[in-house]
């Protein structure tokens, strides 16, 4: 093992401590191609139910036609301002269209603790307003890698 492969271990996040990051923090980084193999990289708001990131996008969005043309993607969170304390999470894989598009409201069983979870999380009330002009989608992602830089300080 080199070097560099025990300092990677040794600032990943622990399934915990992913967790608890991806519970507390607001904004990721959505990267998709378009069909030019331009690639896009947008922010959005998200919920992670501890298997799956769930993203509310805008159907009408560059985003979108992106995923309904080639549904992988690239998800970035990050926080941290000096060196020693930047951390994160990138996620990839295959995104699913889940409910309704653009989503209204109709009953969708599956949506009913995630559409709960984000709006108490961004909105701080119960149920979710839908404004038809969104909808859901879910990444159970392929590939998870974190890292934790305030680790490299810890003995």
């Amino acid at each position: 093992m080199t070097v560099t492969q025990r300092r990677g271990r040794k600032i990943m996040m622990t399934p915990e401590e992913l967790d608890a990051f991806l519970a507390a923090e607001r904004t990721c980084r959505v990267a998709t191609v378009s069909a030019d193999g331009t690639p896009h990289v947008s922010p959005l708001w998200f919920a992670w139910d501890g298997t799956s990131l769930w993203l509310y996008s805008l159907t009408r969005s560059r985003r979108w036609t992106d995923l309904r043309r080639d549904a992988k993607v690239a998800v970035v969170i990050d926080a941290g301002h000096a060196y020693d304390e930047l951390r994160g999470v990138e996620l990839s894989g295959t995104v699913e269209f889940v409910g309704e598009a653009p989503r209204t409201g109709d009953p969708h069983d599956g949506l009913v603790p995630v559409e709960r979870m984000f709006a108490r999380k961004y909105f701080g009330i119960g149920e979710l307003p839908h404004d038809g002009r969104h909808a859901w989608l879910r990444l159970t992602p392929d590939a998870v890698r974190s890292w934790d830089f305030r680790k490299l300080a810890a003995p």
